[in-house]
C-alpha cells in the first residue's frame, strides 16, 4: 500500500500468519520489530500507552510521517512477531488516502514495514515495488509517488524522555519543539533493534555506496546535490539543483533506484548539509553504504 514515505509492504497485525508472510517476503529478520498502522489517534490508544508527550506529539503530526514507540497495551491484541517480544510497539497513523481508506474498509492495524527486500532500497512507486517483488505479493494499490519520498522519524516516549530512534520525513528539531523537550540521542544495538530501520547495513543499492564524493572516479554513477556538479558520471540524478532539503528527500530513493539501474558497480555520493531533514537523508545513505554481509 502506499503511504505518505513509502510503500509499506502490509498485513493484518492481529494474525500471527499475515505477519510471518511479511517477514518471509521480505527476507526480514525476525528479532526486527514492525511499525503498526492505524486510522487514528484514537485508535492508537487501544495498542499503546500514549502519556501526555505522546498525546502532544500525536495530536501534532498525525495523520502524518511520525512513529511513536510506546509501552504496548497488555490487551492489544497484536501478534507477538510484531513487536519482536519487545515490550513495546511502534504505531502511526498514515496520512496517504488510499492507505486511510484500506484500514477504514479492512478495521484492522496494519503491520506495514517498507515494500522491498529487507536491507534494500526503499520503493516509492508501485514500479519500484514490481520491481523487487515481481508477482510475489497478492496485490499492490498504485496510489502513485509517496510525497516525502523518506521513511517516518521513530521516537521512543516509553520512558521519561523522548528518544530519536530514527530521523525521518519530520525533523527532530519540530519534534523536540512540540514535545518541550531536546531529543536524546543514545548507541543503537543493531543486533537487538527496538525499532525498524536501526540495522547497519539497510536501504543498500546492489552497487556500493562512495560518499562525500567531491569528484567522480571512473565508471561511477553520482547522486548530486547543489548546483556545482562533478563531471564524469556514467549517470547521473541530482537530488536538488538548489540545494533544497525536502525536495532532496523526496528525490533520495527514486534516485538510488535510477542509478542503481544504470550498472555502474559504484554510486558516488556528494556531501549533503547534516542538518534539519539533512540528517535523515545522511542516515540513509551512510546505512546504504555500510558493508554488507
Amino acid at each position: 500500500m502506499p503511504t505518505e514515505t513509502v510503500y509499506g509492504l502490509a498485513g493484518d497485525a492481529t494474525n500471527g500468519a499475515a505477519v510471518a508472510a511479511i517477514y518471509a517476503a521480505k527476507g526480514r529478520p525476525s528479532f526486527n520489530p514492525l511499525i503498526v498502522h492505524v486510522a487514528s489517534i484514537a485508535q492508537a490508544r487501544t495498542i499503546a500507552e500514549l502519556g501526555p508527550v505522546a498525546e502532544l506529539l500525536g495530536e501534532a503530526f498525525w495523520p502524518g510521517p511520525l512513529t511513536l514507540v510506546a509501552r504496548l497495551q497488555p490487551k492489544a491484541g497484536i501478534a507477538g512477531l510484531v513487536t519482536a517480544g519487545l515490550e513495546t510497539v511502534a504505531v502511526r497513523v498514515p496520512a496517504h488516502p488510499v492507505a486511510q481508506a484500506l484500514l477504514a474498509a479492512c478495521g484492522r492495524p496494519l503491520a506495514a514495514p517498507s515494500a522491498n527486500t529487507s536491507g534494500r532500497i526503499s520503493p516509492t512507486t508501485a514500479a519500484h515495488v514490481a520491481a523487487d517483488f515481481g508477482d510475489r505479493l497478492a496485490m499492490t494499490l498504485d496510489g502513485g509517488a509517496c510525497g516525502h519520498g523518506l521513511e517516518s522519524t521513530i521516537v521512543d516516549v516509553s520512558g521519561s524522555g523522548v528518544v530519536l530512534l530514527r530521523p525521518g520525513a519530520i525533523a527532530a528539531d519540530d519534534i523536540a519543539r512540540v514535545a518541550g523537550v531536546a531529543l536524546e540521542r543514545r548507541a543503537v544495538n543493531a543486533d537487538a533493534p527496538v525499532a525498524p530501520g536501526q540495522l547497519v547495513s539497510h536501504y543498500a543499492p546492489r552497487a556500493g555506496v562512495r560518499m562525500d564524493a567531491l569528484t567522480v572516479r571512473a565508471g561511477e554513477a553520482l547522486l548530486a546535490f547543489g548546483p556545482v556538479v562533478p563531471e564524469g558520471a556514467v549517470a547521473s540524478v541530482n537530488l536538488s539543483v538548489s540545494g533544497d532539503l525536502v525536495e532532496a528527500a523526496q528525490n533520495l530513493f527514486a534516485a538510488l533506484h535510477a542509478l542503481d539501474a544504470s550498472g555502474a558497480e559504484t554510486i558516488a555520493v556528494m556531501p549533503i548539509p547534516d542538518v534539519g531533514l539533512g540528517e535523515a537523508i545522511n542516515d540513509r545513505l551512510l546505512r546504504a553504504a555500510a558493508p554488507r554481509e
